[in-house]
């Protein structure tokens, strides 16, 4: 067995190697080397399309990794704190199903906070799980969901006893996290597993003022969108694991289902070096990055109408949000404003948010971009003294499960009027994205508050993903017999 080396670049290296030598190229990619497709080689460059490659002798293949892709996805699970680490070239979104397919069997509960991503309700589908839902803290000030406590951990634990894993987030979009360290305590001592979304934490192993990562909190299997976060090409997100709970076996056979037997080199090589440069410089960058993120609040906060959410210790200060509600205009018409007026492209917005997020790359003129715009747009759009001056926001307090959300998803359905859905079964998720996260989703009971958010957000131009009707008038219920 090799010694981990975290000065390597094995892959990165390897693919190198054989993209500077003279080969005739019998095999695919049919661009043969860049040398078929000028228009992909005039706007990529030659050393990428030289670079773009498939599974070769030479370079290892992710299926059954014994090489330099062994290697190099060892030294992630290294510098990440876990046993074992998968290379996922399909995002988050497969890593998160590939998640529960390798823990969750039809029929077993599975504890889950509302606000999570769709990719956790479609790895319930794929896998057969059944959602219990847990509900985030509110920070009743911002109007927004944080995330889900110790107590309302236990709670839900204590109130359903067959529950066989717990799902939380590390961060929320909005980089609120939990004590994790101790719901894994929690979950550990009742012998239920403990899976973790932290897309959006990619970072937190490489500074001490981040908080705790998945792994370093005793969390048993998680998934890091190194794209989001950590510099690696955009699908460019991996799998950990930490062996005993979870066989690794069953991981590994999980991955080859869900991901493609052609699997991108240049992904899985931007993941080789961004781990590389994590370790080296991580630290260094992200004390540079919370600087401006301490710069640009201090800024913001001068503004008048303009504030940024408070952050605690269990807070994520690369993640700007910005509530604009003392303005007259929604976060969603901010967030067109910046980018058709401005050219600044933020991440996501809603009814009273907006939020930046800062990561590796950023720069102090990016930042005084973004606070003059702001300063520009709440000086033409003050909140008139007629208008109220919170909003009410769009969340959802209850849900109901009714049935699984793979019986949902094969069960026959009919489009229903918004109207009269209401008591039915949906039939499809329904969401504003980003974020992605499903306003209601297969299984669920239609009420009159999914219906009042759905038009809600439709009133106010939210950019709304996956519904059947096109107009959004109606939704997919359940047939009743």
């Amino acid at each position: 067995m090799y010694k981990l080396n975290q000065d390597r670049l094995p892959l990165l290296e390897a693919m190198k190697d054989y993209a500077n030598r003279d080969i005739a190229a019998f095999d695919v990619p049919g661009h043969k080397r860049g040398q078929g497709v000028d228009v992909l080689t005039d706007y990529f460059g030659a050393q990428v399309m030289a670079l773009d490659t498939n599974s070769l002798p030479a370079l290892d293949h992710v299926g059954n990794p014994t090489g330099v892709i062994k290697e190099a996805q060892a030294l992630l699970a290294e510098a990440y704190g876990a046993d074992v680490a998968f290379f996922m070239a399909n995002g988050s979104t497969s890593a998160i199903q590939a998640m529960l397919m390798s823990v969750i069997s039809p029929g077993d509960r599975i504890l889950m906070p509302k606000n999570s991503h769709k990719s956790a309700l479609n790895g319930l589908i794929l896998c057969g799980g059944i959602p219990v839902y847990m509900q985030p803290e509110m920070c009743l000030k911002e109007g927004i969901m944080k995330n889900v406590s110790v107590d309302e951990v236990r709670r839900q634990l204590d109130a359903h006893p067959d529950i066989k894993a717990v799902f939380v987030l590390n961060p929320t979009y909005f980089g609120h996290t939990s004590d994790l360290k101790e719901i894994s305590k929690l979950c550990h001592a009742r012998d239920v597993l403990l899976l973790v979304d932290e897309a959006h934490g990619a970072h937190f192993p490489f500074h001490p003022a981040m908080p705790l990562s998945a792994m370093a909190s005793g969390a048993d299997i998680s998934c890091i969108s190194v794209h989001k976060t950590g510099g690696a090409l955009t699908q460019s997100s991996a799998l950990v694991v930490k062996a005993g709970r979870v066989d690794v076996h069953r991981v590994q056979q999980v991955v080859n289902i869900l991901q493609s037997t052609s699997v991108s080199y240049l992904l899985m090589g931007s993941l080789d070096g961004a781990r590389y440069n994590l370790v080296k410089n991580g630290t260094q960058q992200l004390d540079h990055v919370m600087a401006l993120s301490r710069m640009a609040r201090q800024s913001l906060n001068q503004i008048v109408g303009v504030s940024t959410v408070e952050a605690d210790m269990f807070y994520d200060l690369t993640k700007l949000v910005i509530n604009v509600s003392k303005l007259s205009l929604t976060g969603f018409e901010v967030y067109e404003l910046l980018w058709r007026q401005y050219e600044i492209q933020l991440e996501l917005c809603e009814t009273d948010h907006v939020l930046a997020v800062m990561s590796l790359g950023d720069c102090q003129h990016w930042i005084e971009r973004l606070v003059n715009a702001m300063a520009e747009i709440a000086h033409k759009y003050p909140l008139q003294s007629c208008e109220n001056q919170m909003r009410q926001p769009t969340m959802l307090k209850d849900t109901t499960v009714k049935m699984s959300p793979r019986d949902a998803y094969f069960s026959s359905k009919e489009l229903m009027a918004f109207d009269h859905a209401i008591g039915r079964i949906a039939g499809e998720s329904i969401m504003a994205y980003p974020p992605g996260i499903p306003i209601i989703s297969p299984g669920e009971l239609v009420t009159k508050e999914v219906i009042d958010v759905l038009n809600d957000l439709k009133a106010k131009d939210a950019f709304i993903v996956d519904h059947a009707d096109p107009l959004l008038e109606k939704i997919l219920v359940i047939k009743e017999m």
